[in-house]
């Protein structure tokens, strides 16, 4: 019952504040990954009874609520099924960057002319007193590039509820125990190798296929930013500076979203620079 009420509260609440939204999703991941794929259904099935009421009480429709149901309390509570049964983060991980990489080709199935739909949703944003053509012409290059941005946009979220919800639950049940899974994030050379042959693929070829291929390796970015991340500080935590460098690196991450792109190339060299076990040797007795 506490689970339905933060998840479907928090739902509402982030109406006014998007940020929110995360732990709403986290609640409903914390109640999979501790109880089950059953136990997490009856949640997020009550949570969406009870955030469809509070909208039609409160807002005068229930919409919304059937938009997290779609969007993200479904999707977290799958991943959580896969971090509970597969007891592997990277596993949890590439499937949700798989869910936005299906979300970006259906997108692309369903529409015909993706960037028409989003040039008309970035025009009815721009501010009436906008120079019309230095607005157009962002608008018309971006429109190419926002169906992966959307779906990057919805994996970060995804994840970000369920790293949440994870670390609830080490804090529980487990001390430390989502600092140490989060620290070992990684994944195979042969999804980095399959990556780079999609940005390849976009970087080669033109018109429909360089565009797809181009959204698709963005909800990639996501996967390789977290494990950067996830190298980034491991590195910085073994230094003598460790207090301010970790606590450096989000708050830069944060303040400057641009530096996401270097953290993410970071992330797609890991399997061959192999950062995190290079420290780990420098730290043990053969090693010094």
């Amino acid at each position: 019952m506490q689970a339905i009420l933060v998840a479907s509260v928090l739902a509402l609440l982030s109406l006014l504040l998007p940020p929110v939204s995360i732990a709403s999703s986290a609640a409903v991941a914390l109640v999979t990954l501790r109880r089950g794929a059953f136990e997490g259904l009856y949640v997020l099935f009550c949570s969406s009874i009870a955030a469809g009421l509070l909208g039609l009480f409160i807002l005068g429709n229930y919409q919304f609520a059937l938009l997290y149901v779609a969007v993200l309390w479904i999707p977290v509570w799958l991943i959580s099924i896969v971090l509970r049964e597969g007891r592997h983060l990277a596993l949890a991980v590439e499937i949700a960057i798989l869910i936005g990489i299906f979300g970006v080709l259906g997108f692309y199935l369903l529409q015909s002319e993706p960037a028409v739909v989003w040039k008309s949703v970035l025009m009815r944003m721009v501010p009436a007193n906008a120079p019309v053509e230095d607005i157009q012409r962002t608008v018309d290059g971006l429109a190419h590039f926002m169906t992966g941005i959307v779906a990057a946009g919805s994996v970060f979220g995804l994840l970000f509820g369920l790293f949440l919800a994870r670390w609830w639950q080490a804090i529980l049940y487990n001390p430390g125990g989502f600092r140490k899974e989060y620290l070992t994030l990684s994944t195979h050379p042969r999804l980095v190798l399959g990556t780079v042959l999609i940005v390849i693929t976009a970087l080669l070829t033109t018109g429909s296929v360089s565009e797809v291929a181009w959204n698709v390796s963005i909800p990639l970015l996501v996967l390789y930013a977290f494990i950067g991340t996830a190298v980034l500080h491991a590195v910085f935590a073994s230094i003598k500076w460790s207090r301010f460098a970790v606590p450096m690196l989000y708050l830069t991450l944060f303040l400057i979203p641009h530096a996401i792109l270097p953290v993410a190339l970071v992330g797609l060299s890991d399997p061959w620079t192999n950062l995190r076990k290079k420290i780990s040797n420098q730290h043990t007795p053969n090693g010094e």
